[in-house]
């Protein structure tokens, strides 16, 4: 029984492919933040990053155990997107002789084939293959893809008019929103439920870049304490971009103050959908022509 290996496998991204090379040949050190259950730190030894013969040191959690890995770049081929690792230290060599780990990215259009090979030399054969290493790299790929496609944009803005007025507006009263700002939004329905409730589901006409939409978005919270209300979107022009979409809003009233804050969170369809800053200035504007309505 042969002791030598090879494991092989590919997964489809729908972040930049590019990018996706870019951090496992430059700043593998910036991993730890998109996929910090499994990557906890990444150093360099010797060498600079990005260079063949430099030297990374990983601390890693796999198969429920805390581990560490040295390794040396052996090979770099930025026409192929690819980085070719060999192991010279770590928990991994406790079972095999030679370990390889090379990763490349084959871009076509806006498909990203991220392909994992490895390469290895048991140190006896009551060793395992190891898929579960191999899991872990294609694990790993998927925490980076979602952290390229997932996002979150805040934004604050104090009016003058009433916070307690405002609050309930958006949990009793969305339907009147389109006498406030009727530029912005032409039509506020309940299609399930009622007004002010978690679960109920809210249909809007709006208009947004130039272009008239709408939005199904279902109540997921309200906090009476904080004067916040969360929307989920299910359906309309949003979720053609995105695969999950929801807005938060909530105001804080300190004295005369009233601090009106968005939360804006997504996960992009793929790597070329824009951030919603154009969204996030809408719900600002309908947010001042609010306060225009109340102060005249």
């Amino acid at each position: 029984m042969s002791l030598e290996g090879k494991l092989v496998s590919e997964i489809n991204i729908k972040c930049d492919g590019d990018v996706f090379h870019e951090i496992f040949r430059h700043r593998p050190h910036h991993i730890s933040t998109m996929s910090n259950d499994k990557v906890q730190n990444v150093d360099i030894h010797e060498g600079e990053w990005g260079t063949v013969g430099s030297v990374i040191f990983w601390n890693f959690t796999h198969d429920g155990k805390e581990k560490v890995a040295k390794e040396i770049i052996e090979e770099i081929d930025e026409e192929k997107k690819l980085v070719k690792f060999k192991v010279i230290g770590g928990d991994i060599l406790d079972y095999y002789k030679s370990f390889y780990l090379t990763v490349h990215v084959e871009t076509k259009g806006e498909d990203n084939l991220v392909t994992w090979i490895l390469e290895y030399e048991k140190l006896n054969e009551d060793i395992e293959d190891p898929h579960t290493l191999m899991k872990f790299c294609l694990d790993v790929t998927k925490d980076i893809e979602t952290h390229h496609l997932t996002g979150k944009l805040v934004s604050e803005i104090n009016i003058k008019s009433d916070g307690d007025v405002f609050h309930e507006i958006f949990r009793y009263r969305p339907h009147h929103i389109s006498s406030m700002s009727p530029s912005y939004i032409q039509n506020v329905d309940i299609h399930e439920g009622e007004w002010g409730t978690v679960g109920s589901v809210i249909f809007w006409n709006f208009t947004h870049d130039g272009k008239e939409k709408v939005a199904k978005e279902v109540i997921e919270e309200i906090d009476e304490e904080k004067k916040l209300v969360k929307f989920k979107v299910i359906g309309g022009d949003i979720l053609e971009a995105y695969n999950s979409f929801y807005l938060t809003v909530h105001v804080e009233t300190k004295g005369e103050d009233n601090l009106v804050t968005w939360i804006l969170e997504y996960e992009k369809k793929n790597c070329n959908v824009p951030d919603p800053h154009t969204l996030m200035e809408f719900c600002l504007n309908v947010t001042k022509d609010i306060e225009t309505h109340h102060l005249n």
